[in-house]
């Protein structure tokens, strides 16, 4: 192992797996350290079901949850977009060498105690029972207004102002809240209800990016590794092989009081609440553009889709 780095990363949960991987195959000389023995930090997949009784203190597991090697248990269950900016940063690194997916089967919401797919074609939108018939065709116009929208051709904001709110833009397709509740939570993914004040964009960009999603596999917006999303950053670490030093010792440890004053720090924050990574890649992007002073952008991918498993 050399002595001298560009970028130490310290940790392998996903994130900072992401950005090592980025980094290296930008051509920058990095050193990836963690103090445990396995892969994943915070966002880690545990198996078997005993290690996670022992994580967290906990005498067992029952025997009626069967083996404990039949179960993996992600620390911070999470699902992938299908043409979200996660599955564009791992064409970008060619981590999905190491990866097979599945597509998640559908989506479900749960109203008045009762279970509801979310409708992912036509036919399903017009039988369910999620909405009525006149909200069906305020709601398709919606639809019809999201896929036409560009955010720099003002001809598709239908008078619109930049200012305006997700509020403003239900009340001129005359949503009633059922729809609005449905849209906001199932279809822009939102996690509470804070959007409807801020710029109607921001929920056009989510909706947006369910449809693209959607249309890759038509099943459902979402993916899913097949052996659990602690694969994600040991997918990273096969590929840092190639690209970085990896190294596991606990006497691989960097304190900050042993990095030179001119060095500088960055740390990523914590996951949030939604059921997807976009907000991670966020996080990402901005410490690529704070750590090299350019911003990430996807132009030079190396493949096409991901490798995806039907059955």
């Amino acid at each position: 192992m050399e002595e001298e780095y560009e970028v130490i990363v310290l940790g392998t949960g996903l994130k900072e797996c992401v950005l090592s991987g980025i980094m290296s195959v930008n051509g920058r000389k990095v050193l990836h350290i963690d103090r445990n023995p396995y892969y994943g930090g915070e966002s880690a997949s545990i198996s078997p079901l005993e290690q996670l009784y022992s994580r967290f203190n906990f005498s067992g597991p029952p025997k009626s949850l069967g083996r404990g090697r039949e179960w993996n248990v992600d620390l911070i269950p999470k699902f992938l977009m299908a043409n979200g900016q996660l599955v564009k940063m791992l064409l970008y690194t060619q981590v999905t060498r190491y990866l097979d997916f599945k597509v998640v089967q559908g989506s479900f919401v749960s109203r008045a105690g009762r279970v509801h797919k979310v409708p992912a074609t036509e036919a399903e939108a017009l039988g369910s029972d999620l909405m009525g018939m006149f909200d069906k065709r305020r709601f398709r116009k919606l639809l019809q207004f999201v896929q036409q929208f560009e955010e720099g051709d003002l001809r598709t904001h239908q008078d619109l102002t930049p200012h305006a709110s997700a509020r403003d833009l239900f009340r001129k397709f005359d949503l009633g809240p059922d729809v609005i509740e449905f849209t906001g939570h199932a279809l822009a993914l939102h996690h509470n209800d804070d959007y409807l004040d801020r710029p109607y964009i921001e929920t056009i960009s989510r909706m947006k990016l369910y449809c693209e999603s959607l249309e890759r596999y038509s099943h459902s917006p979402y993916l899913y590794p097949i052996y659990g999303l602690g694969e994600l950053p040991q997918g990273f670490a096969r590929g840092e092989r190639d690209w970085a030093a990896d190294c596991h010792d606990p006497a691989c440890v960097v304190s900050p009081r042993s990095l030179s004053p001119s060095v500088d720090v960055f740390i990523s924050r914590s996951y949030d609440a939604a059921t997807h990574f976009e907000a991670e890649c966020d996080d990402i992007k901005d410490m690529y553009l704070r750590m090299t002073g350019s911003e990430f952008n996807f132009s030079n991918l190396h493949r096409e889709h991901c490798v995806v498993c039907e059955d």
